[in-house]
């Protein structure tokens, strides 16, 4: 009877629904399932941190795009991270036993792949009903942003589910996985570009990171280029209690308000100060009557903040963020930009799938 079972599971494809089957029980029975509600409590604690600007200014669309990756980071990580290294001594008698390395990771990466899609489509939801205007962007190959950005997120957290599944792979105890996850997530953190200015030498290694990927394909997707800056803004804002002083004839303060070309002049020298007589009626007077002498200078000053209300503040707002807006190459909207990067983040799902194949392969060398 024995030997009619190791005949039916001898195969890689037949040995796949096994071990498939034993990591959803173990989803079950083992706890596995809390990954679920953890990434729904990451996903509205960032969510209502950034949903009032993403989509909305470059500075917090960075900001979404940066939140939103790491969030898949975490979840990718945490998933996978302890699976093998918690069974080493299992799956080392097993696979003396018959068991093929290829059917065994090829089994976790279904398992992860659908927890990942779970994680994914729980984490937007989330975000969703926190707030965060997904209907803000335009899509690119849906018919809906949300969805776009959903095919990121997912191979953001399969990307680091698979890297952390390669750890785990290489690492002998679960305590071992635990201390060089940190390493690993800082090393994600810092090489992801965006947020931290990276010198020169650092691009290169910024490329082998899941991060930097991630994060230029969702500012790519919210259209990062086409937002206004708040920077520029924001520094006008503290200055405005700052005063402007000058001097000027009287002469050429009464044709500043006469002057029809002038938007400032005229717009103070329509203001009318009784019985339908302007400020530029009464200056004008003033010089005719010679009440005034239109040689004489006077001192004069006033707010940035001033300024910007005689112009408009709305007006002025718009023009200033918009023009102090920097577009970045690598956030470039477009199809060929976005594919780019889901092609690189394909690739590392493969890469670390292969890597854990090549790992495990040792695994009857292990001493202990």
């Amino acid at each position: 009877m024995s030997e009619a079972v190791k005949k039916v599971h001898r195969g890689r494809v037949l040995q796949m629904p096994v071990y498939l089957g034993k990591q959803l029980r173990g989803f079950i029975y083992q706890n596995d399932w809390k990954v679920l509600p953890m990434a729904a409590v990451i996903a509205a604690l960032v969510s209502m941190v950034v949903r009032g600007s993403f989509f909305v200014s470059m500075e917090g669309t960075l900001k979404g795009a940066f939140a939103l990756t790491f969030v898949a980071i975490w979840n990718g990580c945490f998933n996978s991270i302890q699976v093998i290294c918690r069974e080493r001594g299992i799956l080392k008698r097993e696979h003396r036993s018959g068991l093929h390395i290829s059917a065994y990771v090829l089994s976790h990466m279904v398992y992860q792949a659908l927890l990942c899609l779970a994680q994914t489509v729980l984490t937007l939801y989330v975000s969703r009903l926190c707030g965060v205007r997904f209907d803000l962007g335009r899509p690119l190959f849906t018919s809906w942003t949300i969805v776009d950005i959903g095919i990121t997120v997912f191979l953001i957290t399969y990307a680091s589910d698979m890297m952390s599944l390669f750890i785990s792979s290489m690492v002998h105890t679960t305590t071992a996985a635990m201390t060089v996850m940190p390493f690993i997530l800082i090393f994600q953190l810092v090489f992801a570009g965006g947020f931290f200015a990276l010198p020169g030498w650092a691009s290169n290694i910024s490329k082998l990171t899941v991060s930097s990927y991630g994060l230029k394909c969702i500012s790519a997707q919210a259209d990062y280029n086409s937002l206004p800056s708040t920077v520029g803004w924001t520094s006008v804002e503290k200055m405005e209690n700052e005063r402007i002083t000058f001097s000027v004839t009287v002469g050429d303060a009464v044709g500043m308000l006469t002057d029809e070309s002038n938007p400032v002049g005229k717009t103070l020298g329509g203001i009318e100060i009784a019985g339908g007589i302007t400020i530029s009626d009464a200056a004008q007077m003033s010089i005719v009557t010679g009440l005034v002498d239109p040689d004489k200078t006077v001192e004069a000053g006033t707010s940035i903040g001033e300024i910007i209300d005689l112009v408009g503040r709305e007006r002025v707002k718009d023009l200033v963020m918009t023009r102090t807006a920097i577009s970045n190459p690598a956030y470039e909207y477009s199809r060929d930009n976005i594919t780019g990067c889901w092609r690189s983040l394909c690739i590392f799902i493969l890469l670390f799938a292969l890597l854990s194949m090549i790992s495990l392969k040792r695994i009857d060398r292990d001493r202990r």
